[in-house]
């Protein structure tokens, strides 16, 4: 960590400051499902079908943000999402129905965190560091974005508080802008040159071809799919079971806050240790290790003690995928349309997300239960884990066949 350059210092708290600001407006929104459809008179349906569209439209724009960025800077390019938030909640702030819900909270925002959130902060915080730093480095941002909800959800409950719903979309609105100042520093990553032999001379086209033909990056991005679908299964749906199971309706917030703090030791842990072993198998491990513990808490009945164990656990292996993802998309083929190249596993990440929200309330409205859509879960996750740990093992040197 002493070996990174102190121009880069800068450029670091900037991506950290707009991960947590990017992370901490999106995960407050959950605060304004009940007094937004109360007050325009929508299905609490309409609201999380927009945050729905909000990951499909962040997903989508992930790979094309992330290709401007490689081509035109940075800079631009989360300048561009940081006006796109601030008229995304704009929008929402004034809504008189459902259609601006649908484009505010859903489209704006989700085109916006393509621009400002986890791929576009990775991707700037890994470009002025030296390799053997990166990884660490990465986990710190990583851990650092964590943190947004803590004061993003304050500022938003204080002024709903105090005033209206609206107020309270329009206070996320002046942090949005916030995003400017650290736009604009983080962007002058754009001045730094790229080494030839991280970042290639190859098109955006002939890379992302070269993306799609690498085993282990499909893979990778295969299994981040899963790791999507297991995250918000849990988000959307935990605090639901919890309720249905008889405990206390303040237990789901609880463990969501328990998840956040431990969230952040995860990040700096797994962070620590992409630097000195195989980032592949790592993430199979976190995979592996979730399912198991998805399957020990669903399979008995819960209690308020294993709820808050189970919590813990699952924050710690939440975002330490993160800094491992963009190590390792790095190894695979530089830094030069990493952020594009990322956004290719994100887009799966993100459907697993919305299968993993949508899927489990349909498959309980089917049943009764979540019980089919948790031994899916895990199912699905073991697989996904296994399969990258055996695709990132270390292979020795094929044995030269012996002279005739």
């Amino acid at each position: 960590m002493r070996n990174i350059p102190r121009a880069a210092l800068p450029i670091l708290l900037a991506a950290a400051a707009a991960l947590a600001l990017a992370n901490g407006m999106r995960q407050s929104l959950g605060l304004f499902l009940l007094p937004v459809t109360r007050d325009l008179g929508l299905a609490v349906a309409d609201f999380t079908l927009a945050i729905a569209l909000q990951n499909l439209a962040w997903g989508l724009a992930q790979p094309f943000a992330g290709a401007v960025a490689s081509r035109f800077g940075f800079r631009p390019t989360m300048l561009a999402g940081g006006v796109a938030y601030a008229a995304g909640l704009l929008l929402l702030a004034n809504a008189q129905g459902v259609l601006a819900v649908m484009l505010g909270a859903g489209l704006l925002i989700g085109i916006a965190l393509a621009a400002t959130a986890s791929g576009m902060a990775m991707a700037v915080a890994s470009r002025p560091v030296p390799n053997a730093a990166r990884s660490s480095v990465l986990g710190i941002v990583s851990a650092v974005g964590s943190t947004g909800p803590l004061f993003a959800a304050q500022v938003a409950q204080g002024l709903m508080d105090a005033f209206d719903w609206r107020a309270g979309v329009l206070g996320l609105g002046l942090l949005a802008l916030c995003l400017l100042p650290a736009a604009w520093i983080a962007g002058r990553v754009d001045r730094m040159p790229i080494a030839p032999a991280a970042g290639g001379d190859a098109s955006a086209m002939a890379a992302a071809r070269a993306a799609m033909r690498h085993g282990g990056f499909v893979v990778m991005a295969g299994a981040y799919f899963v790791c999507g679908l297991q995250l918000v299964f849990l988000t959307t749906h935990l605090p639901s079971y919890l309720v249905l199971c008889g405990l206390d309706p303040m237990l789901g917030a609880t463990a969501l806050g328990v998840i956040a703090a431990f969230n952040v030791v995860g990040s700096l842990f797994f962070g620590w240790a992409g630097g000195r072993w195989s980032k592949g198998v790592l993430l199979g491990l976190i995979y592996v290790t979730r399912s198991v513990v998805l399957g020990w808490y669903f399979a008995v009945p819960p209690t308020p003690g294993s709820t808050l164990v189970f919590a813990a656990i699952m924050g710690f292996l939440w975002l330490g995928v993160a800094p491992l993802i963009s190590g390792a998309v790095v190894e695979m083929f530089g830094l030069r349309w990493q952020a594009m190249i990322q956004g290719f596993a994100f887009f799966s990440h993100q459907l697993g997300s919305f299968l993993g929200a949508y899927g489990g309330g349909v498959i309980f409205d089917a049943m009764g239960s979540y019980d089919l859509a948790w031994k899916l879960g895990v199912g699905m996750g073991l697989a996904a884990g296994i399969l990258q740990v055996v695709v990132a093992l270390p292979r020795g040197p094929r044995p030269r066949p012996a002279p005739a």
